[in-house]
């Protein structure tokens, strides 16, 4: 019996990190022989984390199921996996218990939505986002730093970042590093995915991105994990110009996969006052349309 698309997702992720690392990297000789593959062989990996290689072999090859915490402590020493991958290899592996499942529709709480008025009073934009991506809620300010895009003209069903990222063409002429912010959200749909493996809705969001964009198929065939948690990105607003932001991720408490974002300006810089400069802007043009 071939591996399940669960057990082929763990095997091409152990391919891809065996393929960074090589002998040299790791201090030991090399097996003899002419080498097929970029970095370590399966019998140079297998040595270094101390199981037999038939075992190491039915691990990648969707085999062997359950593996013991710890022959997958010494396989992510070995790869030298950081605390974001090793996360990743765990849930692959299927080791991990009580994983969350594919639920109902989403709901923003009521006091996340008084969360996100209260910051919008204070001019910091926020967002909320669910399961795989999805755009539950944004406040004023978020609306307006991300214009270019107009996300409230976005049907409801297809607002979900990563498809915006990938099929919007308007999404890199307000991201100077587009390819940067492409890559961290293929690495956080890679991480989901290695938490709920049988979501069927993620399946097709990566099936529909992988058709559609072929940046997102390179990425994706990179196997590349990314927890998302803080970070620094540049926006060029269409009127206002350019600003820096910061972006800090928090797990919303009391509701399973709902993260708030929230992006600050350095106080006195030039993205502050640009920020101040893109609500008031949005506000005009609301109030423009109110009349």
């Amino acid at each position: 019996m071939g591996a399940s698309g669960h057990d082929s997702t763990l095997g091409d992720f152990l391919k891809s990190r065996r393929a960074r690392v090589s002998p040299e990297d790791t201090g030991t000789p090399p097996v003899p022989g002419r080498r097929r593959v970029p970095g370590l062989r399966r019998e140079e990996l297998a040595r270094l984390a101390g199981v037999s290689v038939e075992y190491y072999t039915r691990l990648e090859q969707g085999r062997s199921r359950n593996a013991s915490p710890m022959v997958l402590d010494a396989i992510a020493r070995a790869l030298r996996l950081d605390d974001t991958e090793r996360s990743h290899l765990w849930n692959l592996s299927g080791t991990l218990p009580g994983k969350a499942r594919h639920g109902p529709p989403q709901r923003v709480l009521r006091e996340t939505w008084h969360l996100l008025a209260r910051l919008e009073r204070g001019e910091v934009p926020a967002l909320v986002l669910g399961r795989r991506m999805d755009l539950l809620a944004l406040n004023k300010p978020a609306r307006a730093l991300f214009q270019g895009i107009d996300l409230m003209a976005v049907p409801a069903g297809e607002r979900n970042m990563a498809r915006i990222m990938f099929c919007d063409p308007r999404v890199r002429e307000i991201y100077p590093e587009w390819e940067d912010v492409a890559a961290e959200i293929t690495g956080t749909l890679q991480f989901y995915l290695g938490r709920h493996p049988d979501d069927p809705l993620m399946h097709e969001l990566v099936c529909d991105l992988r058709k559609a964009s072929p940046v997102f198929r390179r990425l994706w065939a990179e196997h590349q994990v990314t927890e998302r948690v803080m970070g620094e990105k540049r926006y060029r607003h269409p009127v206002i110009g350019e600003l820096t932001v910061t972006y800090q991720a928090m797990a919303l408490p009391g509701v399973p996969d709902q993260t708030l974002l929230v992006f600050t300006v350095e106080p006195g810089s030039a993205s502050e006052d640009a920020l101040h400069r893109v609500v008031a802007w949005y506000e005009e043009q609301q109030q423009g349309q109110r009349v």
